[in-house]
């Protein structure tokens, strides 16, 4: 946890809250600690026994990803995704059953995106209305690419074509008012018994689901390095994932673009507000971003 201490001061508070909130989950719910915990990026994760039954506590730091977890997963009601048994949005606690540790980075890459691919049918039903728009977080996002600096290490041309795609898909509301996760890529499908593989970690926003297959790109990447064809590698991958959930091709394609661009801008951003340059590891991420959006278009 120290790691989510280092972030800033409202990471450290969440770090320092956390023992007294874990007690107090373990005893309004009756949970038993089960095992050791883990983490992701922005959650601690808890194998708990909740009256004999294996579950796992999850409690992620009170961020906008976070804030509608709750609320996608009760959505979902355990079709293609992990089961909600308990929730406390206010608190970010989340009580839920317990799958098994493999996730799809165990698979063919192909084969991954094919069955993300599968997924995305049962995850994008309509929309509740508190969560917030794909579309408006995008407009934001995209206005900021104008004050992107021209000797920024970004094509120019890529982020004009960005800024042209945002504002056409997000005027366009066709296929918009279903959950989208946002972050669906292999590691957040784990296998489970009920089904195969279950998603987990639902960043949860209303959309377009054209918008979902980027992060199945930008993921294990050194296997797409290692190919020796990243251009052929991108778009195997690309076109597994529209295939098999029956996406509008040049759609999806638009919208990888435009997360891609953002992605990389994001990078540029970082090392500005820390007074420097983009490093070697800020230009690697950006060359990574401009591959990916070059590769599905060329």
């Amino acid at each position: 946890m120290l790691a989510f201490a280092e972030r800033g001061p409202e990471w450290a508070a969440f770090v320092d809250r956390l023992p007294g909130l874990l007690r107090d989950l373990s005893v309004e719910w009756g949970l038993v600690v089960d095992g050791p915990p883990t983490h992701g990026y922005c959650a601690l994760v808890v194998p708990v026994l909740a009256d004999g039954v294996e579950a796992m506590l999850k409690v992620a730091f009170p961020d906008d990803e976070s804030e509608h977890e709750a609320l996608v997963l009760q959505h979902w009601g355990g079709r293609g995704a992990v089961r909600l048994l308990r929730a406390d949005p206010h608190r970010r606690a989340l009580l839920l059953e317990r799958l098994h540790q493999r996730d799809l980075t165990e698979l063919w890459d192909v084969e991954a995106c094919e069955i993300v691919g599968g997924l995305y049918g049962r995850l994008h039903v309509p929309a509740p209305p508190q969560l917030r728009t794909v579309a408006s977080y995008v407009q934001r996002w995209t206005a900021a690419l104008a004050a992107l600096p021209r000797d920024a290490p970004i094509p120019r041309r890529l982020v004009e074509q960005a800024q042209s795609l945002a504002r056409d898909l997000t005027a366009d509301s066709g296929g918009a008012g279903r959950i989208v996760h946002g972050d669906l890529h292999g590691e957040n499908v784990l296998a489970a018994d009920r089904e195969p593989w279950l998603v987990i970690d639902p960043k949860g926003m209303s959309g377009d689901p054209h918008y979902e297959p980027a992060p199945l790109l930008w993921n294990r990447w050194d296997e797409v390095v290692g190919s020796g064809d990243v251009r052929d590698a991108v778009r195997r991958r690309f076109h597994a994932v529209v295939d098999a959930a029956g996406l509008d091709e040049e759609r999806a394609r638009d919208w990888v673009v435009v997360r891609m661009v953002l992605n990389a801008h994001w990078s540029v951003e970082d090392a500005q507000r820390a007074g420097r340059s983009p490093d070697a590891e800020d230009r690697a991420w950006i060359t990574r971003c401009i591959s990916i959006a070059k590769a599905v278009q060329d």
